[in-house]
Order: C-alpha cells, then sequence, then structure tokens
C-alpha cells in the first residue's frame, strides 16, 4: 500500500501524523510510505531522518493526496486538503465530525473511507486513540488557565497555588474522565484549591479514592454547577460523549454569574464545547472576553507541545495504520471490531451513529460497509 503522510496545516499546528519511527515500521512491512518536504520539522524530524527509515520525501501535499492509497494526519482535513481526497481512498486521522457539518458533507462528497481516531474503542469501553491527546490537553489546561488568570493577559490575577497567608485559586473541573483526571493532577500539583464534578458513581469513587482529601469530589447537578462556577477562578470544561457534539452545560447565565477575570478553559471544543459562550480559537489568538471572563478554546491544544503529542499519538495509532496497510481496510474492520467503530464515513455515507444523529443525517450501518 502507498502511505502518505502531508505536512499539517491547521493554524499552529506542529504535530505530524507519522513519525520517522512509525513510518519507519510501516516501510518495514513494504509499503511505500511518502512524506510531504518539511512535515516533521515541527517536532524536530528532518527530511534526512525520514528517507533514512525508508520512505520517500515528496515536495507538494497534492502529490500526497494525488498518490497515496491511505493518508495518515493528525487533525481533521482543511478545505483545501478535503478537495483532494478521491473516492475509495483511505483517510485516517482526528475528524471531530458531529459539531463539523461543513467538514462531513465534504467527506461524503470526496467517497473516500475516514477512520476516526476518535471513536476507535478498546475492550473496556475507552478510546485509546483519543486518550493520549486527552491526556496531554488535560494537563495543559491547566497551564493554559493559570497563564490566562495573570492580570496581564485579561484575568484577574490570581495565583492559582496562592502563597502562605493567602488563599489558593478555585478550580472547577466538570467531567473526571481523562481529561478532567489530567487536569486535576496539574492543578493539584500547583497547589489550587480543586474540586472535580461528575455523574458516574464509578468515576466518583475512584476519583476520591485516588486523589483522598487532595480535590473535593462532588456530584454534579446544575444547583452545584451554578454554585461552584460563580465562585471559580478557573473552570475546566473536561466533557466528552463519545463521536457526539458535547453538552452545554454551563449557559449564558451562568457566566454572568461568574467574577470579572476569571478563565473558561473549553477543552471539549473540538466537539463544539460545553459552554454555551464557547467559540474555537487558535494559539495565534487562544482567548477572547465575554461579560468580563476569559475563554481559552484551542481547538488543538496538543499541538502547542507538538513532540510529546506526536510521539504519544504515534504509539496508539501505528498498530492500527499497520493493520489497515497489511490487511486492507475492509479486511482490518472485519477483524477487529474496536478499530470498525473508528469508521465514520464510507462511500459518501455515515457510519458512525453519534455523528448521524447529531447532525441529522443518515446513518448507514456497519456491517454493510464491511460486506461489500
Amino acid at each position: 500500500m502507498i502511505i502518505g503522510t502531508p505536512k499539517e496545516i491547521k493554524n499552529h499546528e506542529y504535530r505530524v501524523g507519522l513519525t520517522p519511527e512509525s513510518a519507519g515500521e510501516l516501510a518495514a512491512h513494504g509499503h511505500d510510505v511518502l512524506i510531504e518536504k518539511g512535515a516533521g520539522l515541527g517536532i524536530g524530524a528532518s527530511d534526512e531522518a525520514y528517507i533514512a527509515a525508508g520512505t520517500r520525501i515528496v515536495d507538494t501535499a497534492e502529490e500526497v493526496f494525488a498518490t497515496a492509497d491511505m493518508v495518515v494526519k493528525v487533525k481533521e482535513p482543511q478545505a483545501v486538503e478535503r478537495a483532494q481526497l478521491r473516492e475509495g481512498q483511505i483517510l485516517y486521522t482526528y475528524l471531530h465530525l458531529a459539531p463539523d457539518p461543513e467538514q462531513t458533507r465534504d467527506l461524503m462528497a470526496s467517497g473516500a473511507t475516514c477512520i476516526a481516531y476518535e471513536t476507535v474503542t478498546d475492550n473496556t469501553g475507552g478510546l485509546p486513540l483519543l486518550k493520549p491527546m486527552s491526556q496531554v490537553a488535560g494537563r495543559m489546561s491547566v497551564q493554559a488557565g493559570a497563564t490566562a488568570l495573570e492580570k496581564s493577559h485579561g484575568g484577574r490575577g490570581v495565583l492559582l497555588g496562592g502563597v502562605p497567608g493567602v488563599a489558593p485559586g478555585k478550580v472547577v473541573i466538570i467531567g473526571g474522565g481523562v481529561v478532567g483526571f489530567n487536569a486535576a493532577q496539574m492543578a493539584i500539583g500547583m497547589h489550587a484549591d480543586v474540586t472535580i464534578l461528575d455523574r458516574n458513581p464509578v468515576t466518583l469513587e475512584r476519583l476520591e479514592n485516588h486523589f483522598e482529601s487532595s480535590a473535593k469530589v462532588i456530584y454534579s447537578t446544575n444547583a452545584v454547577l451554578e454554585r461552584l462556577v460563580a465562585g471559580a477562578d478557573l473552570v475546566i470544561g473536561a466533557v466528552l460523549i463519545p463521536g457526539a457534539s458535547a453538552p452545554k452545560l454551563v449557559t449564558h447565565d451562568m457566566l454572568t454569574t461568574m467574577q470579572d477575570g476569571s478563565v473558561i478553559v473549553d477543552v471539549a471544543i473540538d466537539q463544539g464545547g460545553c459552554f454555551e459562550t464557547s467559540k474555537a480559537t487558535t494559539h495565534a489568538e487562544p482567548t477572547y472576553v465575554v461579560n468580563g471572563v476569559v475563554h481559552y478554546c484551542v481547538a488543538n491544544m496538543p499541538g502547542g507541545v507538538a513532540r510529546t503529542s506526536t510521539y504519544a499519538l504515534n504509539n496508539v495509532t501505528l498498530p492500527h495504520a499497520l493493520k489497515i496497510a497489511d490487511k486492507g481496510w475492509q479486511q482490518a474492520l472485519r477483524d477487529d471490531p474496536h478499530l470498525a467503530n473508528g469508521l465514520n464515513v464510507w462511500n459518501g455515507q455515515i457510519t458512525c451513529i453519534p455523528v448521524a444523529q447529531d447532525l441529522k443525517l443518515t446513518h448507514t450501518p456497519l456491517e454493510t460497509a464491511l460486506k461489500v
């Protein structure tokens, strides 16, 4: 199979779909691997490193898209990239389609087979290809929030950890999954006053047992959320419904009760965000202010620590890329029902139920794609 990785073109996105080591693994399996010139520079990987790994360097993304049987990326394809996809071509990357009808329409029109990292599952019900980026984003959310709280960045001028004689900042984390857990670890490490909200009794017990007295773990209701948000210095949105748009848990009315200069970090922005006032931002202009509250809603947070993120991502995406390349996508998905859950678009049709439901599109059963 011919496998291609173009340079990422989303604003301040420095990750790359394949590291030299991953590209070398695919080449060692007998596949022809194409890498766009300079694609790995954002993680410190030179073209020479890819050549040494047994891959070919091509001058343009257009050549990658025109030649590759499978395109391996990090972020969802931008409009100029979607226009280059073709019928039967495999796209293997993050997609986050539920809040993005324009991308969804373009992928359907392309006829490409689109496998989304974020809906691949494992035998525990987890999302193993999303997990490492959730870990990164969760940890980064506290760093970003702490910076935004500085007066020079529009915040209240609060140091999260406080100092002797001055109370620490109050951090409220909505959601106790992978993002929330990692955010809590960082906030606790900075000696902030941390509260984690969730509704899953198993999650609440796990968090309570792990953090003990270092964090308050509370069952989330609208009344509790409203009260805690009003007094918070930093609120982190860490809610995920796999494949679907994030629920709008913090309303505009709740926002008006928050203190001027307080900060929200919406890690769920890839799926539309869990704050009613959220809109996607970039690393170039990461924040904006609504009702005196600083909003940080960067849609590709892990791109800011590209080297760590790329290697963490490749650790989990490479085994599936090898399956797809070695067996062909249909056989690979037939053999691995968890990988099959990653199929979102096939032959102009939506095969992911949450995406179809959120965008009010017809759902085609996964079995139909795998029988052809």
